[in-house]
């Protein structure tokens, strides 16, 4: 098996699994987008630097390292074309992902997907490329969501689940039957960042603990580039808002590193739990 390359944008997410492609004797190439990773979380391993518009140069490298397999992993705030330089390659692949922009992200993604594919290239998931990020299914630390948590998580599944037919989101936090937000173009962070300006009559507090932050796949979702992420910034932000935890849709949505996220959980007193979502469909 060659080379893995991960074309990688902001977040824990691409280096996490860079680390877990190399712990099982793969070799990884990252192709570090500017302006969207740290240099000091690429440094250890191969990696190039590109500006977004150099389509022609990332296909290059990647073929250059020897890289049979591709990944997609990070953050990539949707950039303004008319601003970027565009290579040939990218230029010739605006008209389609242009096009894609105006259907939403995940047409956005398939349409990035398919110009990997055309170039030779397999594009792989995280789930395949590193199965170890993925979530578990039941409580991953100390603890487990009660009745009442339970019924928020089915609520805001459901929630989450018309969402996806307009390709909105992938998160909602709910509280007592109650929709306190759900997450747009902002994202988790900064939807959670407003969760925590509620009154408190409508969410719970560090004190007492209440309601839950969910996050699992659309409807028909580009599994392969856009799996719901929990990483350590998620939990401060859950335990800021007083929320009592975090469910996820288990086998399809990704912890970065697990031991610390389940430390974090355990000592801010909330649960992350891993639901299989045909229990939460009624």
């Amino acid at each position: 098996m060659g080379t893995l390359g991960i074309i990688a944008g902001g977040g824990e997410l691409p280096i996490a699994i860079a680390e877990s492609v190399e712990a099982a004797g793969r070799g990884a190439f990252v192709v570090a987008l500017k302006g969207a990773v740290e240099e000091s979380a690429v440094a250890r391993f191969a990696h190039e630097w590109v500006a977004i518009g150099e389509l022609g140069r990332v296909l290059g490298m990647l073929k250059d390292r020897g890289c049979d397999e591709v990944t997609l992993a990070g953050q990539v705030a949707r950039p303004d074309w008319s601003a970027i330089k565009l290579d040939a390659r990218a230029a010739l692949a605006l008209p389609k992902v242009a096009a894609a922009a105006f259907k939403g992200d995940d047409a956005i993604l398939r349409a990035m997907v398919a110009i990997f594919e055309k170039e030779g290239f397999r594009v792989i998931g995280t789930a395949e490329a590193a199965p170890g990020l993925l979530a578990l299914g039941g409580a991953q630390g100390r603890r487990a969501p009660d009745k009442r948590a339970r019924e928020d998580i089915a609520l805001a599944a459901r929630v989450i689940r018309r969402m996806g037919e307009f390709d909105i989101g992938q998160a909602a936090a709910v509280c007592d039957g109650l929709v306190l937000a759900v997450e747009a173009a902002e994202g988790t962070d900064a939807m959670l960042a407003r969760v925590a300006t509620l009154p408190v009559a409508l969410r719970g507090t560090p004190a007492r603990r209440r309601g839950v932050l969910v996050k699992t796949t659309k409807p028909g979702q580009e599994r392969r580039v856009d799996l719901p992420v929990i990483g350590a910034q998620t939990v401060e932000r859950v335990a800021a808002a007083g929320l009592a935890g975090i469910a996820v849709e288990a086998g399809a949505s990704l912890l970065v590193r697990r031991a610390k996220l389940v430390e974090a959980a355990d000592r801010h007193g909330i649960f992350i739990f891993g639901f299989d979502p045909a229990a939460y469909s009624a």
